[in-house]
């Protein structure tokens, strides 16, 4: 079986950035004496993109949304959260990755059909975001321990295994 070498540190580092990201963008949301860096003409707008309607989901900026899954998301990229052998910690990083894109295709839906206009800080959070999911995703046969067997008949099925 693989052994993870370089994504528990990838994906710390990963989130740690975003974590940045999106630190600077809740205060530029609060803070109006800090002016958000970024172009403000044609299709790139992060002014237009971070005061939009879809700035908020249910009252909540979007930038604090992002603060809410990249802390717990640094916590479960922690090497020693890699090395654990308790599932639910692997799981728990599984599913707030899947959560993670599913929000970032949601944005940049709302960016491209609604707003019309893209925040380049929100499109860097997005692609680290689908970027940790690719890792992710494509790690969890090894850190769940699933091993494909071959059954009589020619079926495959996943079978659970020690992590």
């Amino acid at each position: 079986m693989p052994s993870l070498r370089w994504q528990p540190l990838t994906t710390l580092l990963l989130s740690i950035a975003g974590l940045g990201v999106a630190t600077y963008l809740t205060i530029t949301h609060y803070d109006t004496h800090v002016a958000l860096v970024c172009a403000d003409n044609g299709i790139v707008n992060c002014e237009k993109v971070t005061t939009s309607p879809q700035s908020s989901i249910f009252g909540i900026p979007v930038a604090v949304l992002g603060l809410v899954f990249f802390f717990p998301m640094i916590a479960l990229c922690l090497p020693v959260a890699w090395r654990s052998a308790d599932r639910r910690i692997h799981l728990a990083r599984l599913a707030l990755s899947v959560a993670g894109v599913a929000m970032v295709l949601y944005l940049v839906s709302a960016e491209l059909f609604i707003i019309k206009a893209i925040c380049l800080w929100c499109t860097s959070v997005h692609v680290i975001t689908f970027i940790l999911f690719v890792i992710i995703v494509t790690s969890a046969p090894v850190v769940l321990g699933v091993e494909h067997s071959r059954e009589p008949g020619g079926r495959h099925d996943a079978v659970a295994g020690s992590a």
